[in-house]
């Protein structure tokens, strides 16, 4: 698969994310209101084939009135291995003016009730993570 579909997919997976937190297309349009992406990271661990069956699970790192850390994971289904990793940094903008507001009450009271089932987990592994050459001594030996 190529690294474009992999963040795709990905985003897929945020797009069902959020609207299990409540960010739906209702609430979008009711309150002029989405996520945008501020960072994120992807990790390639094992390539996937096309064809083949994904899964995907989210953790959430983190959150705050406006803001949210997740992390997800993406599973070739057939054979059992993790294929990837993705870290994603969003904030919750209101269209109109474009601007970081705080989530809508609905959605910030589903956040805090996933997070009182999830923020006990350990740090996935590769969260947090900074890109980089990894090198045994000092400066550039290439």
């Amino acid at each position: 698969m190529n690294v474009a579909y992999y963040v795709l997919a990905f985003d897929g997976a945020t797009d069902y994310f959020a609207d299990r937190i409540g960010l739906d297309a209702a609430y979008r349009t009711r309150h002029e209101a989405s996520f945008f992406a501020v960072d994120m990271n992807v990790g390639y661990r094992r390539e996937v084939i096309e064809g083949a069956s994904l899964a995907f699970t989210t953790q959430l790192i983190d959150f705050d009135a406006k803001r949210l850390h997740f992390f997800h994971a993406m599973w070739q289904v057939e054979e059992g291995y993790l294929a990837a990793t993705n870290e994603v940094l969003t904030t919750h903008v209101d269209m109109r003016a474009r601007r970081s507001t705080p989530m809508g009450a609905e959605v910030l009271a589903a956040v805090k009730a996933l997070w009182a089932r999830q923020g006990d987990l350990p740090m996935p592994e590769g969260a947090g993570r900074v890109l980089g050459i990894r090198r045994k001594g000092a400066g550039n030996g290439a």
